[in-house]
């Protein structure tokens, strides 16, 4: 029962391990949703004015369309996909003023591109009644991201990524700033507001029924990640992307992502010159256990993404691979 002690305990362990695993000290809210009911959440309690949606891939665009949905004024800074957000770009906008919060994609699963959120989080700390809300949906837990360091306000997760469990959970670190933004907008809802939020998480509870074997199973993922030490996770990541990458070049593929910004937790690679049917492809992998993403949205067709995250290993990718290779001589 979610309001028993035995509750409480589960809740403050993975309290504790979340913000070992972000480098904060802010409160940690567990949600029952997905990934998008985290993006909702975010604009529904920080947005007062007008929000500046960085988009850079399918899920940027997602974001915007959420906060439009939720009657805020939005402002779309976009780049082509493939390319990253620039700082540069971000101070630009900003420096027009009228900005009360801006939302940047981590890693932008579409695209394969990894926002360089370390530089971007410097220019918005020259705002500073601007708050930075993350998607940090499929790189939370497989991509090092120190929360207090940038300042991020809120950052944005889902399970079925990083964690490596079942969809429909959401590990959302929340900052001060952001508790006192709520504060002063009104309609929030309920379900996601952080107000309401904050009176239970100082029980270590929830304010609706959470999904309790979701929390049992980060309880788990939380003392994996601790054996296994969380800068060597982080390193086991980024010889993940490094050896698919290598895969990609050695088989004569491009990366879709501009060089220097690809992301760590998969790999987006560019089969514009159509040398891969992906839906052939995909039907044989099936028969061999597996399964690899087609381009999303506008990219369908155009590149295939390889995921690399979560309890993922560098000798399981390689047999991913190599079953790729032999796949392909058969088509």
């Amino acid at each position: 029962g979610h309001r028993l002690p035995e509750y409480v305990e589960l809740h403050a362990r993975i309290k504790a391990g979340a913000q070992k695993m972000l480098y904060t000290k802010n409160t940690i809210y567990l949600l029952t949703s997905s990934g998008t009911g985290g993006m909702e959440a975010a604009v529904r309690n920080c947005v007062g004015k007008k929000v500046l949606h960085c988009i850079c891939g399918e899920f940027g665009e997602r974001w915007m369309e959420i906060s439009k949905s939720n009657g805020k004024e939005v402002v779309p800074l976009r780049v082509e996909f493939g390319k990253a957000i620039k700082p540069e770009m971000v101070d630009a906008e900003l420096a027009k003023g009228g900005y009360d919060a801006i939302c940047v994609t981590h890693s932008e699963t579409s695209s394969g591109v990894m926002n360089p959120v370390y530089e971007i989080a410097e220019v918005v700390k020259k705002y500073p009644d601007v708050l930075l809300l993350i998607d940090m949906v499929s790189s939370m837990a497989g991509a090092k991201l120190e929360v207090d360091k940038l300042a991020v306000d809120v950052a944005v997760s889902s399970t079925q990524k990083g964690f490596g469990l079942p969809p429909g959970f959401t590990v959302m670190p929340v900052s001060q700033r952001a508790l006192d933004r709520a504060a002063k907008v009104p309609n929030r809802g309920y379900y996601f507001d952080f107000l309401v939020f904050k009176e239970f998480d100082a029980k270590n509870q929830t304010p609706t029924t959470p999904s309790i074997p979701h929390l049992y199973a980060l309880a788990h993922q939380f003392e994996k990640m601790e054996k296994e030490g969380i800068e060597n996770r982080w390193n086991r990541h980024l010889e993940l992307a490094k050896t698919c990458r290598a895969w990609a070049k050695s088989n004569g593929f491009g990366l879709f992502p501009e060089p220097g910004y690809e992301a760590i937790t998969l790999t987006c690679i560019d089969n514009s010159a159509g040398k891969v049917n992906v839906a052939k492809m995909n039907e044989e992998l099936a028969k061999c256990g597996y399964v690899i993403s087609a381009g999303y949205g506008k990219l369908k067709d155009k590149t295939f993404r390889i995921a690399h995250m979560g309890d993922c290993t560098v000798q399981e990718l390689k047999e991913l691979l190599a079953t790729i290779d032999e796949v392909r001589k058969k088509l």
